[in-house]
C-alpha cells in the first residue's frame, strides 16, 4: 500500500508550460453566490459501490433544484465515459481520475454552483487532494453501507464477476477502502433509506450553503 501511495504522489505533475499566467474573473465569487441565492461548493460522495452514491445524488439534485438551488452531478460511470476515458483502475489512473475531478469540481463551484460528485473514490489521500483543490467549501459525505450490505445489493453485478475473478483490483474485495476518518457528514444507508438521506443533506446544505449578505456588485 505504500508502495501505491508513492506512485499516487506522482500523477500531480507541474503544468508543462512555464509560460501560464492565471487571469482574474471580473465577477467575483460574493457576486454569483448573491445572483444564485447560494454559495457556491462540492458535496463529495465517496462508498462503497453499491453503497447508494448515484442514487442519492441524483435525487439530492432534483430535490435541490426544485428548491432552487443551482446544482449538478458528476457520476463516475458518466465521467469515466468521457473526460477520463483515457484512465484504467490502477492506483495511479484511480488518483488522476479524482484529480481531473477535482478540478472540474472547483471550477464548476467557483461558477457558483452546488456540485455533487458520486465516486469511490477509495484512497483517503486522493480525496484530501480533491480538498485542497476546492480549498473551501468541500464537504466529504460519506455514503456509509457496509461490504455484506452492498454485495447483497450487487446492483450492476460487479461483486459476482470480481468474486468470480473476472474484474481485478475491485474495491472492497481485492483492493481497498480508506473509509473517511473526519467526514462533514455520514448517511448511513444501510439502515436508512434514499428519501431519509436525502432530507439529511438538504438540512446539510441550508445550513452550510446559505448567503448571509448581499455583496456589492463590483465595478467594471
Amino acid at each position: 500500500m505504500k508502495q501505491a501511495a508513492t506512485v499516487r504522489q506522482s500523477t500531480n505533475p507541474a503544468p508543462r508550460s512555464g509560460n501560464l499566467h492565471a487571469v482574474d474573473h471580473r465577477v467575483g465569487r460574493e457576486w454569483r453566490w448573491a445572483r444564485n441565492g447560494h454559495r457556491g461548493g462540492v458535496l463529495w460522495f465517496t462508498g462503497l459501490s453499491g453503497s447508494g452514491k448515484s442514487t442519492i445524488a441524483m435525487q439530492l439534485e432534483q430535490e435541490l433544484l426544485q428548491r432552487g438551488y443551482q446544482t449538478y452531478v458528476l457520476d463516475g460511470d458518466n465521467v469515466r465515459g468521457g473526460l477520463n476515458r483515457d484512465l484504467g483502475f490502477s492506483a495511479a489512473d484511480r488518483a488522476e481520475n479524482i484529480r481531473r475531478i477535482g478540478e472540474v469540481a472547483a471550477l464548476m463551484a467557483d461558477a457558483g454552483l452546488i456540485v455533487i460528485t458520486a465516486f469511490i473514490s477509495p484512497y483517503r489521500a486522493d480525496r484530501e487532494l480533491a480538498r485542497r483543490i476546492q480549498k473551501e467549501g468541500f464537504h466529504e459525505v460519506f455514503v456509509d453501507a457496509d461490504l455484506a450490505t452492498c454485495e447483497a445489493r450487487d446492483p450492476k453485478g460487479l461483486y459476482r464477476k470480481a468474486r468470480a475473478g473476472l474484474i481485478p483490483a475491485f474495491t472492497g474485495i481485492s483492493d481497498p477502502y480508506e473509509a473517511p476518518e473526519r467526514p462533514e457528514l455520514v448517511l448511513p444507508t444501510a439502515c436508512c433509506t434514499v428519501g431519509e438521506c436525502v432530507e439529511m443533506l438538504i438540512g446539510h446544505v441550508a445550513r452550510h450553503f446559505a448567503v448571509t449578505h448581499q455583496p456589492a456588485r463590483r465595478a467594471a
